[in-house]
């Protein structure tokens, strides 16, 4: 693990760095084309679409088309001081409907704002930037699912801002939330799953009456870029019913460092996370207790086109590198290593006719091993798709 996270964060920081783009993680749910305009309430929202063809050792189920996401933002300016933003997401068509975000924000000065509502806990960058327009990949990247319950959405309270101090610029978050619950364990992937902790009454009631706390802290100048550390903790089972207790209380807690840089012409962009989470003594081994995962995406523009009527088109090579670890250690009888384990890498190459709409042509490959670290199953495949905001 340390030496893969070392790679990746090494490869991330070497080299020449190029000025960068003065956004920053914090500030994602409102850089977005819609709020371009000087309404006082705005429409917008974008959209996601891909075709898949895998094969896993050689077999496959042909060709599929699928309308991945199509999401809709809603924002207005309540006050010269308030502000709320809304995202409603469809996934798979009507399959799945959601309330992403629901929020509003009191801006007391930029050093100090109050947040509260359905937000996203800023684990990482990606769970607060993950709008499909922004990235040049088909699939999200597995750490940010699998080992961050990425797209994590909560209902809960507290502050962010920013400060300039000379020649960078530092925001910070904190909120409490009602956190992750019991699916955590138990669930249908027969291991320790974060992204099932997610139940469809967080959003009304804590399970057991203990919030979860969730920080970040980004820094980011115009030659290096920006990086973050950010944690995420709480108490995830119902270890009290009806006032009797049933169970000790068990914590869980991640920490991520993600990175955003350019290096000559190559932007660069990165998470590493890590999961601790208490779990019964014998259930330890068999789901996992410690987790991690990495992920690397490298974008080198190739050609810029003139087309007329469009502005500044940007075909583009891309790569990205990615593993996860479900159940780090040895089991204590053998003293074997413990699998459980994803390798990925994907290339191919994004054209975006406009900055808020990319067509995407992507080659994917993974190698997976289960708990016992039996022979290697691999899959590959293509994937063509398209994101646009609007």
């Amino acid at each position: 693990m340390v030496r893969f996270g070392a790679l990746v964060l090494g490869s991330v920081i070497a080299g020449p760095i190029a000025a960068q783009d003065t956004s920053m993680v914090q500030g994602g749910i409102y850089q977005r084309p819609f709020l371009a305009s000087s309404a006082r309430t705005a429409i917008g929202g974008y959209a996601e679409g891909n075709s898949n063809y895998f094969v896993t050792d050689g077999i496959g189920e042909g060709l599929s088309l699928e309308l991945r996401r199509f999401n809709i933002f809603l924002f207005s300016s309540v006050g010269r001081r308030l502000r709320f933003i809304s995202e409603l997401e469809f996934e798979h068509g009507t399959e799945e409907i959601a309330l992403e975000t629901a929020l509003v924000d009191f801006t007391v000065n930029p050093s100090l704002v109050v947040r509260a509502g359905i937000l996203l806990p800023p684990i990482g960058a990606f769970n607060v930037n993950h709008d499909s327009p922004r990235y040049d990949f088909v699939e999200r990247p597995l750490v940010s699912t699998e080992i961050i319950p990425a797209t994590l959405s909560e209902i809960g309270f507290g502050l962010h801002g920013r400060l300039v101090p000379r020649g960078f610029v530092v925001s910070y978050d904190a909120y409490l939330t009602n956190g992750l619950g019991d699916g955590i364990v138990g669930n249908e992937s027969g291991r320790t799953r974060l992204a099932s902790g997610k139940s469809a009454s967080r959003f009304e009631e804590d399970n057991n009456g203990s919030p979860a706390f969730s920080g970040r802290l980004g820094a980011q100048s115009r030659r290096w870029g920006e990086v973050g550390v950010s944690y995420y903790g709480g108490i995830y089972n119902s270890y009290r019913v009806e006032g009797v207790t049933i169970d000790r209380k068990r914590w869980l807690s991640i920490a991520a460092i993600d990175l955003s840089t350019r290096a000559g012409r190559v932007d660069l962009r990165g998470e590493v996370a890590r999961v601790w989470v208490d779990l019964p003594v014998d259930l330890r081994e068999l789901m996992g207790d410690r987790q991690w995962g990495a992920y690397l995406d490298a974008t080198l523009p190739l050609w810029s086109p003139r087309i007329r009527g469009l502005e500044r088109p940007q075909l583009s090579g891309v790569l990205r590198v990615e593993r996860v670890d479900f159940n780090q250690g040895t089991f204590s009888s053998t003293g074997r290593k413990r699998f459980d384990e994803t390798n990925a890498l994907t290339v191919g190459l994004s054209f975006r006719p406009a900055a808020g709409t990319v067509f995407r042509l992507n080659h994917r490959r993974e190698w997976a091993r289960d708990l016992q670290g039996n022979p290697v199953a691999k899959t590959a495949g293509w994937q063509v798709g398209f994101a646009t905001y609007f």
